[in-house]
């Protein structure tokens, strides 16, 4: 009987575990997919602080191609989240609407900073791996591609 309180504890615990494993491993054994830069200027090896292809339409095209094939089957199919990974159309929601233009700047420079330790060194919390390291997948050009991309899905609400 699940209704004594033993055994529904023991059920929500169950699930609970179940639930955790589950996005714990949402990456599983997938092999991230080659990235091909060709075409875009080469950034060279001292990381950039900020995005430099923000107007860069190739930069756009390989992001938006790098993103699919890497990045939606956690974060979602155009960068609309279902739930596993944060919805990354939000990630720089708090500096569309500053009124500053200085301070608006200095805000996207810093989740740009944000964006690229992320995804070069990947999001672990107790030993759990939510999000892989890309860095030495990805080169630098593939990296700002995305974020590129990702800029091109902002929601400005």
């Amino acid at each position: 009987m699940w209704h004594s309180p033993r055994n529904l504890a023991a059920a929500v615990a169950l699930t609970a575990a179940s639930i955790t494993s589950l996005y714990a491993t949402a990456h599983g054994n997938v092999t991230p997919q080659a990235v091909d830069t060709t075409g875009l200027p080469a950034l060279g090896d001292k990381w950039r602080e900020e995005n430099p292809f923000k107007t860069n339409k190739l930069a756009l095209k390989i992001g938006t191609s790098a993103y699919a094939q890497n990045c939606a089957r956690c974060h979602g199919i155009e960068a609309i989240s279902g739930g596993i990974a944060p919805d990354l159309r939000q990630l720089d929601k708090d500096c569309v609407g500053l009124k500053s233009e200085p301070k608006k700047a200095a805000c996207f420079k810093e989740m740009d900073a944000y964006f690229l330790a992320s995804i070069r060194t990947g999001k672990v919390r107790n030993g759990a791996v939510y999000m892989p390291p890309f860095e030495g997948v990805f080169n630098q050009e593939a990296m700002w591609s995305i974020k590129t991309y990702l800029e091109s899905r902002r929601e400005t609400k």
